[in-house]
This record gives C-alpha cells, sequence and structure tokens, in this order.
C-alpha cells in the first residue's frame, strides 16, 4: 500500500508563495471538496471537507502562477503528519497533503 491521496476540488484561497534560501519556493493553499447526499429525512445535504496543501518547487511556481481563489484543480499527494510545540508548550499536530502532481480544471 502507498501513502496517496486523490482530490478535485476548488481553491478556497489565493495560494500563499514563500521562497526560502537557496531559492527553494513552496506554495500553500486549502482546497474545498464536497459530498452531496440526502439525510434521514430526505433532504439534499451539501458537506464541505477542507483539506491543507503544500507544493514544491516546479509545482509550486505552476500552483501560484496559474490558480487564484475558486480555481477549480485536481491534485495528488501524500498525507504529511506535522508537530510543534506552541507559545504555551502544548504539543500540536496537523495533518497536510504535499502534493505530487497537479492538474487545471476549468478556468482560472
Amino acid at each position: 500500500m502507498r501513502n496517496k491521496v486523490t482530490l478535485i476540488g476548488h481553491l478556497g484561497n489565493k495560494p500563499e508563495v514563500k521562497t526560502f534560501e537557496g531559492n527553494k519556493q513552496m506554495t500553500r493553499v486549502s482546497i474545498a471538496t464536497n459530498e452531496t447526499y440526502k439525510n434521514k429525512k430526505g433532504e439534499w445535504v451539501k458537506d464541505t471537507t477542507w483539506h491543507n496543501v503544500i507544493a514544491w518547487g516546479a509545482l509550486a511556481e505552476r500552483l501560484a502562477k496559474y490558480t487564484d481563489k475558486g480555481s477549480e484543480v485536481a491534485i495528488e499527494g501524500k498525507l504529511v503528519n506535522n508537530n510543534y510545540t506552541d507559545k504555551e508548550g502544548i504539543k500540536r499536530y496537523n495533518t497536510e497533503i504535499q502534493m505530487n502532481d497537479l492538474v487545471l480544471l476549468g478556468g482560472k
């Protein structure tokens, strides 16, 4: 089994670009995916899930250059789990998707 994630969704914000030493670039964005289903009352419900996504290098540049808030994209990547200690000394955890591939869907 592989650590693999595939999503189709819309960007919830404008891509945030950071450049590090050696001109290495990282782009961070959130992607919304929607699921529609009928609840017990027979009413249609739209459930939105937000995913934190990062991209590195040429992929980060492409994501920043060709997308904007609301852009529809298909991505493939892997889950990355991180942890850190906040200012109060509490250990915090977060999970994000490290993008390996990007397909632009629809217009900019």
